[in-house]
């Protein structure tokens, strides 16, 4: 017989999908590594049981513990997962600006749910960062994940999701785009590639009100780059440790209406029904595409599922309220 012992068994093989319709104007190959086919719909599932099993081995985190996180949504979901299998509590910190769907997953599986104001500085006493820090030190037997700057993270994508990309193209690849957060899976996945073959280029999607590009491109953190944005899960006002910069040769920032409105053109196109993120990833890959010759084999990571926007880029009063369809 053939089953998994438990759920996060689940996790990895997502499938490598050709895209046809939303990619046609791109001489290129373009495949994307449909992360939704995860048990928890998304990348960060990966990164979450390795973050644990890490604290684990090196007792960090206790038998009966609580696990205490910052999350956009998709990494506490990953943490839940895990958390349920192996017995612990977890509270999850975010931010208002994430989506209600998000929250209420996250509560359907056992996690508390801590929500804090987006437009408030990193070091903010009520900024997530901050409420998620401090809980972990005031929770009896906690312990705080800080997937930012977690080495587990990256490693979990040098280890799995970056094999598994290789091994799907033959070694055929020549690019990988993926939009940037904590910078694990960008960071795991580029080292793996560019050991295989330092040829392969690895790009970053950002967006505005985010720091990343202007900082890789210039090496000076802007102040002046920070205002709010709405898509969700990608883009940062700090610096994750987890983001190595020297392995991402290329950023490219997306706007917020575009991220949304490629995400649903791909639901429609594609029949790919992917989240906010993935939209920026896939009208950033478009904006690069003059960087494209017909023999390349282009890799886009599409993060995590639409089933988390639905009361957002999905919904058409919102898209209206916010100015992105007329």
């Amino acid at each position: 017989m053939k089953y998994a012992n438990n759920i996060l068994e689940t996790i990895g093989n997502t499938p490598l999908v050709k895209l046809n319709t939303i990619t046609k104007e791109v001489e290129a190959l373009v495949l994307a590594k449909v992360e939704s086919f995860n048990p928890g719909n998304s990348v960060k599932d990966r990164m979450a049981v390795k973050m644990i099993e890490d604290a684990e081995a090196d007792g960090r985190l206790k038998p009966g513990g609580t696990i205490v996180e910052g999350t956009s949504g998709n990494t506490g979901m990953g943490l839940a997962l895990a958390a349920i299998v192996k017995g612990y509590q977890l509270i999850c910190i975010s931010t208002d600006k994430q989506s209600k769907e998000k929250f209420d997953i996250l509560r359907a599986v056992g996690a508390e749910v801590v929500v804090c104001p987006t437009d408030v500085p990193p070091d903010d006493p009520r900024s997530y960062y901050s409420v998620a820090k401090r809980l972990g030190d005031e929770t009896p037997n906690a312990w705080y994940v800080n997937q930012y700057d977690n080495p587990s993270n990256a490693q979990a994508h040098y280890e799995m999701t970056g094999p598994e990309i290789w091994e799907q193209t033959e070694g055929k690849i020549t690019h990988f785009v993926v939009g940037v957060g904590t910078g694990g899976t960008i960071s795991g996945v580029g080292k793996f590639l560019k050991e295989k073959n330092p040829k392969i280029k690895i790009w970053g999607i950002d967006t505005y009100g985010s720091v990343f590009k202007k900082y890789h491109e210039t090496g000076i953190f802007d102040p002046n780059e920070i205002y709010p944005y709405i898509t969700e899960g990608i883009g940062e006002d700090i610096l994750p440790e987890n983001v190595d910069f020297s392995i991402i040769d290329q950023f490219e920032k997306v706007t917020d209406k575009d991220a949304a409105i490629y995400a649903r053109k791909m639901a429609r196109e594609e029949g790919i029904f992917a989240g906010n993120s993935c939209g920026s990833a896939i009208k950033g890959l478009l904006q690069l595409k003059e960087n494209f010759k017909k023999e390349d084999v282009v890799v886009v990571l599409l993060h995590d599922s639409g089933s988390r926007y639905i009361g957002k880029i999905y919904n058409d009063d919102w898209m209206r309220e916010k100015g992105f369809l007329d």
